[in-house]
């Protein structure tokens, strides 16, 4: 689109200097005219012909010269026009882009983002199919947030590798078209002509926008005068994933403990709620382990924190492992983790507690150090009345697991009418 305003700039700057050379001649011609007709006055009588023959060919180009001069003027007129529209059309774009971006501004998620990529895409882009690409949290590859409008014989990739695609590398947009023999990205799988545009904002990489071209004919030069409005497309677009991002990473952080990546206190204490107020409808039970790591302020002493990290960590991913995907797996404390189990009897929550135990224990030779674990269990309705309660009793069973020789899995005695529960070790093992 650059390219061919400054074309229209140079063909109307030379129309302009061409006009203004016939309009030069015009009047050159006209004063001929008017010395020819004049000087048969003032001239000897056998003049006269040749001064009438010179003033018919006078007013003759003068005929011509009208003629050239209104063409010039027509052609002038049309590329004024022609300009005049470019300039709307600039100015709809712009409008539609400031539009996008204050989209953009209320969208909360990818999906949002990219609905609203899409609304305005077509708009502006009408005949061409594009797809949006979002890296993923660990930044290793991009996953395909959405597609509209691909032509046929393009398949869309469900993920992209950052190392196979030439505008992640260079940080530049990038055009692959086979049929006008450019470089072309691994991850490219057709004939079919694309502009890749790198989306980064503040610095860093967020994303990746393909916009494809239908025809093969003339294809290259089609997507080269897309390319400016496609860059605008990108660099919108690029903010609007910078903030999600943002806001994605707020939230994890206010949900997640950093070390060992599971849910936090206050997300425990709010699922705890919702799990309790979700079975006392359906009648099902809820289930707490307690879960506390045995000699782990020893563990830190002689082998280092780096150490009681690292063993954090992987009991952490044991306990995710080896619980339902709608199990709430949360860092309570310090070495203390608790584990809430929505529809599980207690009889049940016993054997997970005991398979937990033994997999805790398990990680003691690859970490080259004695690693286990003592759990209290706890259970709505069978030991406990509310989600007030439910916690600190299966933090008393813990307790006392600790007290009956550590490494052991023990549960409150269920409930006999309004009787404070008792606490009764199920399982044991001694170290």
């Amino acid at each position: 689109m650059a390219d061919r305003e400054a074309y229209s700039k140079r063909q109307l700057s030379d129309d302009g200097k061409a006009l203004e050379k016939v309009h030069v001649a015009t009047l050159v011609a006209h004063a001929l005219v008017l010395c020819a007709v004049v000087l048969p006055m003032v001239v000897a009588e056998r003049y006269h012909d040749v001064l009438a023959i010179a003033a018919a060919c006078f007013m003759f180009a003068l005929f011509a010269l009208q003629i050239v001069l209104k063409r010039a003027a027509e052609s002038v007129r049309n590329r004024n026009l022609a300009n005049f529209l470019v300039t709307r059309d600039s100015r709809e774009q712009i409008q539609e882009l400031f539009a996008m971006t204050d989209m953009l501004q209320a969208a909360e998620t990818y999906e949002d983002a990219g609905a609203v990529l899409m609304a305005t895409a077509r708009r502006l882009l009408p005949g061409y199919g594009a797809a949006l690409f979002v890296f993923n949290n660990s930044r290793d590859r991009l996953d395909l947030a959405r597609a509209w409008d691909m032509p046929e014989g393009y398949r869309v990739p469900e993920m992209l590798s950052p190392s196979n695609c030439w505008a992640l590398k260079r940080g530049k947009p990038h055009i692959n078209s086979p049929s006008a023999g450019t470089l072309c990205c691994a991850h490219h799988p057709s004939h079919i002509a694309t502009v890749e545009m790198p989306m980064m904002a503040c610095g860093q990489l967020h994303g990746l926008l393909i916009i494809a071209h239908p025809d093969t004919e003339d294809a290259y030069n089609e997507i080269m005068e897309i390319r400016r409005l496609g860059r605008a497309l990108a660099d919108s677009m690029s903010l609007a994933l910078s903030n999600i991002s943002l806001r994605e990473k707020l939230r994890t952080q206010s949900l997640r403990d950093p070390l060992t990546g599971l849910y936090n206190r206050r997300y425990m204490e709010d699922a705890l709620e919702r799990f309790v107020s979700l079975g006392s409808r359906t009648g099902a039970s809820t289930a707490v382990i307690m879960l506390d790591l045995d000699n782990f302020k020893k563990l830190n002493d002689e082998h280092g924190h780096a150490k009681g990290d690292a063993v954090l960590r992987d009991v952490a991913a044991q306990i995710v492992g080896c619980l339902r995907p709608t199990d709430v797996v949360c860092r309570y404390g310090g070495e203390e983790l608790v584990a809430i189990l929505p529809d599980c009897s207690l009889e049940d929550v016993l054997e997970k507690a005991e398979i937990l135990r033994q997999r805790i224990e398990s990680l003691s030779a690859s970490h080259e150090c004695a690693i286990s674990a003592s759990l209290g269990v706890a259970t709505i309705p069978e030991t406990a009345t509310s989600a007030t309660d439910i916690v600190p009793i299966a933090d008393a069973a813990l307790y006392a697991a600790k007290k009956a020789g550590k490494n052991c899995v023990v549960a409150a005695e269920k409930r006999a009418g309004r009787e404070a529960p008792r606490l009764t070790a199920i399982k044991s093992k001694q170290n």
